[in-house]
């Protein structure tokens, strides 16, 4: 970094050149998508995300349909770069198992990690769903590569 023009380390100006940070705008078609799915939630999306709301889940931070990589998550936790997805009954055709790959790779491919729970695990198993997001956050948390 070079020093920038005006008086050399005081106050403003004085200081080093910084790179500026480069914003990516989401989409607008995909936040209204976002904010549509949000009013329209399935039974198993309020369910877990009973869990995940306001910190509940060990103090983590959860946003719900939420962008990333193109694609609206169900669930995503950026501290941990994960994605909780719920699927239901289309998730297990052909074309279902397809799009979900395609969805999992195009996130991987920006560093985020996908795990998958069916609806009916969601709404029979819901405590067990939540220990284990806790636990494969917590786990992402703890063993996170440097960036």
């Amino acid at each position: 970094m070079t020093p920038s023009p005006g008086t050399p380390g005081e106050g403003r100006g004085g200081g080093l050149d910084r790179p500026k940070a480069v914003t990516i705008m989401p989409d607008p078609r995909l936040t209204r998508f976002a904010r549509d799915l949000r009013k329209n939630s399935t039974d198993a999306e309020r369910r877990i995300w009973s869990y995940l709301r306001a910190n509940r889940l060990g103090g983590h931070t959860f946003r719900r349909q939420h962008p990333v990589a193109g694609y609206i998550a169900d669930f995503y936790c950026h501290a941990a770069r994960l994605v909780i997805e719920l699927d239901g009954g289309q998730h297990a055709t052909a074309e279902g198992v397809a799009y979900d790959e395609c969805r999992t790779a195009a996130m991987a491919a920006v560093g985020v990690h996908v795990i998958r729970f069916s609806d009916h695990d969601a709404l029979k198993s819901s405590d067990a769903v939540a220990q284990t997001i806790l636990r494969e956050v917590e786990n992402r948390l703890t063993n996170r590569p440097p960036p």
